[in-house]
């Protein structure tokens, strides 16, 4: 398994694969218009014989704390083809995507998804409590990748988000 940066020969895998693990347009296009909006910070694809099987994208968001606007990072989407499921694509893409942003320097990752498996990467609820944001509940969850990361805050999405919630 190749782990790469998405490129721009990528793009019809990329959505086909979006459409098939998702059952629809709805994560495909939203990947779209992050990309047309120039909000996608990171999109990494993971390659099988040469085929792209699985996809990851973070995207801007931001934080608005005391009066500051901060910048943070939200996952979403991670997708893999079905017949390619569990085999640690997904795993080893979000992993990829963590050491690329850590290393440029971002602070903390939000994430709206199953709380079993974004845990074993760090993600906590606990953590991303103190935010202020649509997708609160349950599911939310951060990342915080350095101790600059803010605590608490208001989160907006990129624009591109908007009618999902």
């Amino acid at each position: 398994m190749n782990i790469r940066p998405e490129s721009s020969g990528d793009f019809v895998a990329v959505r086909a694969i979006l459409r098939e693990a998702f059952a629809g347009d709805d994560e495909a296009d939203l990947v779209d218009r992050l990309r047309n909006d120039g909000d996608l910070l990171l999109s990494m694809v993971a390659e099988e014989a040469g085929q792209v099987v699985g996809h990851v994208a973070f995207s801007r968001l931001w934080l608005r704390h005391d009066g500051q606007r901060l910048p943070g990072v939200s996952l979403a989407p991670l997708s893999v083809m079905p017949g390619h499921r569990r085999h640690g694509i997904g795993a080893a893409l979000v992993e990829a995507g963590h050491g690329r942003l850590r290393h440029a320097g971002e602070s903390i990752i939000f994430v709206l998804g199953d709380p079993a498996y974004y845990g074993c990467f760090g993600y906590s609820i606990a953590a991303a409590r103190a935010f202020d944001c649509v997708y609160a509940g349950p599911h939310f969850q951060a990342l915080v990748l350095t101790s600059l990361a803010p605590k608490a805050g208001a989160i907006t999405y990129a624009a591109s988000f908007d009618g999902l919630a």
